[in-house]
């Protein structure tokens, strides 16, 4: 059984993670996103951090973090994530303890990868992009879509 933190921002991301949610089973899962309030869909908690981004500095830093700290407690084998800001910072903090990483770029990033997603491709263990067009055939790999 893999300790798994499931890593998503509030809204279509959040949505696309929770649409993976079989693929968990069996598996002790942590969530993690941007709004607390999610535990009611998922019977748990979710950790909650701040939601930042390049614009939000101070904030993102704040978040950044925070996610670290979450990451370091919970010491996760997998790290999954349907992207944003928290996401890339949960890759690259799991990469710090060893965990594999999966990045899944957000469905609505249809003509090229969400600039996280252009980050995390080279920080991932594996980044995959819902858009069969964008599978470069070395970092970014099309394995479906989500919904």
């Amino acid at each position: 059984m893999a300790k798994i933190l499931a890593v998503a921002s509030k809204g279509g991301h959040w949505v696309q993670l929770m649409r993976m949610r079989p693929a968990f089973s069996g598996h002790a899962v942590s969530y993690l996103s941007t709004d607390h309030r999610y535990s009611e869909q998922i019977d748990g908690p979710v950790l909650a951090v701040a939601d930042g981004n390049r614009q939000q500095k101070l904030r993102a830093c704040w978040m950044l973090l925070q996610v670290a700290c979450h990451v370091m407690r919970l010491r996760p084998d997998v790290v999954i994530t349907t992207g944003a800001a928290p996401g890339l910072a949960a890759i690259m903090a799991g990469r710090l303890v060893n965990a594999r990483t999966v990045w899944i770029d957000s469905l609505a990033n249809a003509e090229e990868l969400s600039l996280c997603g252009r980050l995390a491709r080279y920080c991932s263990t594996t980044c995959v992009t819902q858009w069969d067009h964008l599978e470069d055939g070395r970092r970014i790999q099309y394995w479906g879509a989500v919904l």
